[in-house]
């Protein structure tokens, strides 16, 4: 694996790919069958299920879980101690490995600190989920959710710049200067040419 970093404590299984330029910090456990692109970084004490796939430019803070059917795409956040489900009743006693349901977190999402995302949900691109939030419904893209259960307040840019929408659906990230429209509840970006924030 060409320029990949794994701390000595890490246990990586059989069957498993790492892309270039990843690493890998303390006391993780890459499961067979995990796909890890490049550029990303696992912090301590994160545990990757078998077969999980995972897009390039992705960080996952210190203890997390991304269990067997959660699917990262490029650049998603995962902040610290976020917590990833599986199954939607779980019982000790009962075998359910026959009934985990798919999660899917879009490109450039970021899911803060300590946040819950009950599986079966989609996380729509460049979504931002506020620290402590409980995600139980499908997020669009460019959304902003706080709370438990989660509730949208607001919008976001690609940049992580709150979105203040005029009365003709308009928005301007004050970073980046792109412009991007609301129209019946969902943000996308303008194909107009960027403006100066």
């Amino acid at each position: 694996m060409e320029d990949v970093f794994i701390h000595p404590t890490t246990i990586v299984d059989a069957d498993v790919s790492i892309g270039k330029g990843s690493r890998i910090w303390h006391f993780c456990h890459v499961m067979p069958g995990a796909v890890l692109g490049e550029r990303c970084v696992l912090g301590q004490n994160v545990f990757v299920g078998a077969g999980v796939r995972i897009g390039n430019g992705v960080k996952i803070q210190n203890n997390v879980s991304v269990f067997t059917g959660v699917e990262l795409e490029d650049d998603v956040f995962c902040g610290p101690s976020m917590v990833f489900t599986n199954v939607m009743n779980p019982r000790s006693d009962i075998e359910r490995r026959d009934a985990f349901r798919p999660t899917r977190v879009r490109r450039g999402a970021t899911i803060g600190a300590n946040a819950t995302i009950v599986c079966g949900v989609e996380l729509g691109h460049h979504c931002f989920i506020g620290a402590g939030a409980v995600v139980i419904k499908d997020i669009g893209s460019y959304e902003l959710w706080v709370g438990n259960p989660a509730r949208r307040v607001g919008w976001m840019s690609a940049r992580g710049c709150r979105l203040h929408f005029d009365i003709n659906g308009r928005a301007v990230c004050e970073e980046s200067g792109e412009e991007y429209v609301l129209i019946d509840g969902l943000v996308s970006k303008s194909e107009g040419e960027s403006v100066s924030a």
